[in-house]
């Protein structure tokens, strides 16, 4: 046997010998798609969550036909517009796919894992945790609201997560179906969420959504219920006119057709309550819209909105506000405060000046 190689009975090792032979080898082949470069949607209860800026701003269309009209939306010194693709806006309904992904992302955080832009989903779970169909027309529908998603374009300089800017992109960057039966049937695909979507995620800018919310037949009753989840929330009333409503649902009828399309959802709403979490009351041209349990109990008080966490921290900067949610709970429990709107509360309880010392409540 030489010192190069070593002669076995009738083969010879292709391994040379050398001082390095102690060394342990690697006998994997690098991983070249680590799982945390994409995410894999795998969460069956998973709440459904929406993003804010989409939930306030007529991003999607109303109409239940290819739209090909554009449109703008301002607010102050905030604009958005939104360009069709050659197969339209994207819809309400399309909104499905957005919520699903989101929620996903949530949950998986809330759990302590990791999220990327880039997710792996299955198709019919998406399709039953949306109450969509699941026979080949769904699947069918799901395709097309994958091609509005990726091709809507936005134009924007809304804030998101806190950035101002001027962006232009598509409510997803891309889809791809990497999985399909022989009858076509979609099985896995992989969404791209685009950076201003993902934005939401990671700064929390997100609302929780009634779980009955994806059985709400009609464009405008789904519209009306995320309008008065973002700027009702659990205040005692909210009111809106008919006018700057039809602007941010993102209606394109007459003024006259919209109040008789609102007036229709309101008296069915009314005579038998479908719509979820909130009641609706039309005086005149002013739509009034109230929770349905308006009043809060001292001891057991409300989920605070994602949004106050938000305004609490430029309060009480360098805090951990978790800890402070703990402590005005228990301050007002101890006192016997009776709350009116617990997320102002809050707020005026994070203005308090504190001891930075106290390291307990400081990051």
């Amino acid at each position: 046997m030489n010192q190069s190689s070593c002669q076995c009975v009738k083969y010879q090792c292709l391994i040379p010998i050398d001082s390095h032979m102690n060394k342990k080898r690697n006998h994997l082949l690098p991983d070249r798609h680590p799982q945390q470069d994409l995410f894999v949607c795998d969460i069956v209860d998973a709440v459904p969550k929406g993003d804010m800026a989409s939930m306030e701003h007529p991003i999607f269309s109303l109409s239940t036909k290819p739209d090909m009209k554009p449109r703008e939306y301002s607010n102050g010194e905030s604009f958005i517009k939104i360009n069709p693709s050659i197969k339209g806006l994207a819809t309400v309904h399309d909104r499905d796919v957005l919520i699903y992904c989101i929620s996903q992302c949530m949950a998986a955080l809330n759990e302590g894992r990791q999220v990327q832009r880039k997710l792996k989903l299955n198709a019919a779970e998406l399709l039953q945790a949306t109450n969509r169909p699941k026979e080949g027309r769904g699947y069918k529908l799901l395709k097309d609201a994958l091609s509005r998603l990726q091709g809507t374009q936005i134009e924007t300089n809304i804030k998101q997560g806190g950035k101002e800017r001027f962006s232009v992109f598509g409510i997803i960057d891309r889809a791809d179906v990497v999985r399909e039966t022989r009858e076509g049937k979609m099985q896995e695909i992989e969404i791209t969420l685009s950076d201003w979507v993902f934005d939401a995620i990671e700064n929390n800018n997100v609302l929780t959504l009634h779980e009955n919310y994806f059985r709400l037949r009609k464009p405008i009753e789904r519209r009306l219920y995320e309008l008065a989840r973002k700027h009702c929330g659990k205040q005692p009333k909210w009111t809106i006119y008919l006018d700057t409503l039809a602007n941010k649902a993102g209606s394109m009828s007459t003024a006259k057709e919209f109040k008789r399309m609102i007036t229709k959802v309101i008296t069915d709403n009314t005579n038998n309550p479908y719509i979820p979490d909130y009641s609706f009351e039309l005086e005149g041209d002013l739509l009034i819209v109230r929770p349905l349990k308006a009043t809060l109990n001292v001891n057991a008080l409300p989920q605070l909105e994602p949004e106050t966490y938000e305004k609490a921290r430029k309060f009480a900067q360098g805090w951990d506000v978790r800890v402070l949610e703990n402590e005005w709970r228990t301050w007002v429990r101890t006192k016997g405060i009776k709350i009116k709107n617990a997320d102002a509360n809050f707020i005026s309880f994070c203005k308090k000046p504190r001891d930075h010392n106290n390291q307990e409540s400081f990051i």
